[in-house]
């Protein structure tokens, strides 16, 4: 290749069938580099490993710190302050490395740093969110209960005001990342009547407060390069300056406005993840010889590739389109909804056929696409699953909730 052809190429690579290069400016395609340098130094050649040994590697925490992808889309306190289409880049490079590693960065700052910036006093900010966009505190976000998935207005973790002014939270919560090594967790609790969605507010709960336990949930056959975790509350103590008191984290709009940070990260990583396990049985089916022919040289794997590329590339159009209407302040919600729905189904459907192409070598972790799948099957179903955000399209359709039996 010549250098004139290195300096044009996309950075999409190969896949890169409809310009997607030339949507990006200069400084977002060498976001992607930096972090793609990152990925290939760190991240692959022991992901392998981390993945077979079920080990989340706390030793890639200072790396992404360096880079500013700790709350990089937050103003201020140490954050990078950089725009959504540069977080949601970010987000696809590291899920082409893996899913579990850009759901650490979507924890961290989509979830625990952002609801302590969007909702937060300043003390809370100044005192969290430094140390946070450094690496140095590792945060978590408790909303998810073993009986309240996608209906979290049925919580039943409670947060009640003693006689002293303290709030002393009871309740339990599950499938909560990182839980286990947190420094610091956002607690999501009713304050009211059972059933109130107005009475939730959040709770800065310090890891190490009396009453607060966190076990790993093991074995798992899905992001084993992460944590998630089961969360005890028992008779957990909280001064009264640990809720979370503006007006925007009353009710469940405080946890969903940070969900809807996660869930706009999560339309770019799964197009990485697709991307990852599109170049991976690109570059198979050039080298593998059957009947004498490449793989590539088959009209059916042409096909399958070709299928494939036309995905990836509508999916990371899809994410950009969003991504400058979130950057613009003209991003409707549901947009969110069409590209978690889309992106996470398309790349799942990639990441299994890349998997089938590649034969019986393809169960190996010598490959990406089978561990990409299997990371993928949670990913489409964290952050509302596809039956919820089907029902969210539904609504914006039709003008009719039908997230009940009832209609109501």
């Amino acid at each position: 290749m010549s250098m004139t052809q290195v300096k044009t190429a996309s950075v999409f690579g190969t896949v890169d069938l409809t310009g997607l290069d030339g949507q990006l400016s200069e400084p977002e395609r060498q976001l992607v580099r930096e972090v793609r340098t990152m990925v290939d130094e760190h991240i692959r050649p022991n992901i392998a490993g981390w993945y077979e040994r079920a080990v989340f590697p706390r030793e890639i925490v200072p790396e992404m710190a360096k880079l500013g992808l700790l709350g990089m889309h937050l103003q201020g306190y140490g954050c990078a302050g950089r725009s959504a289409v540069d977080y949601g880049l970010a987000a696809s490079e590291l899920e082409a490395g893996d899913s579990g590693l850009r759901t650490f960065v979507s924890v961290q700052g989509s979830l625990a740093m952002s609801a302590i910036h969007k909702h937060g006093s300043e003390e809370q900010k100044q005192t969290w969110l430094p140390g946070m966009a450094k690496g140095e505190i590792i945060g978590c976000f408790g909303l998810t209960e073993p009986t309240a998935g996608s209906d979290p207005a049925s919580m039943a973790t409670h947060a009640v005001r003693d006689a002293s002014g303290d709030w002393v939270l009871n309740g339990a919560k599950r499938w909560i990342g990182l839980a286990t090594i947190a420094d610091v967790a956002i607690i999501w609790a009713q304050t009211g009547e059972p059933g109130d969605a107005r009475g939730v507010r959040g709770f800065i709960v310090p890891t190490n407060t009396p009453g607060f336990t966190a076990v790993a949930i093991e074995p798992k056959l899905s992001m084993r390069a992460s944590v998630q975790c089961d969360i005890t509350l028992a008779d957990v103590r909280l001064p009264a300056e640990a809720i979370l008191p503006e007006d925007s984290a009353i009710g469940l709009k405080g946890p969903f406005a940070c969900l809807n940070e996660a869930r706009y990260g999560i339309i770019w990583g799964a197009m990485g993840a697709a991307r990852d396990s599109f170049d991976e049985v690109l570059r198979y089916s050039g080298e593998r010889l059957q009947f004498g022919t490449p793989l590539s040289g088959f009209q059916l794997t042409q096909a399958k590739l070709a299928d494939m590329a036309l995905e990836i590339n509508k999916g990371y159009l899809l994410a950009l389109q969003i991504g400058r209407a979130k950057d613009a302040g003209t991003l409707d919600p549901t947009m969110i909804s069409v590209g978690k729905l889309n992106n996470c189904r398309e790349a799942i459907k990639i990441a299994r056929e890349a998997r089938e192409m590649l034969g019986g070598n393809g169960i190996t972790l010598d490959y990406s696409p089978l561990r990409h799948a299997n990371n993928l099957e949670s990913v489409r179903t964290y952050e509302g699953t596809d039956e919820i955000h089907t029902l969210i399209l539904g609504r914006k359709l039709t003008g009719i909730g039908a997230f009940t039996a009832s209609g109501k």
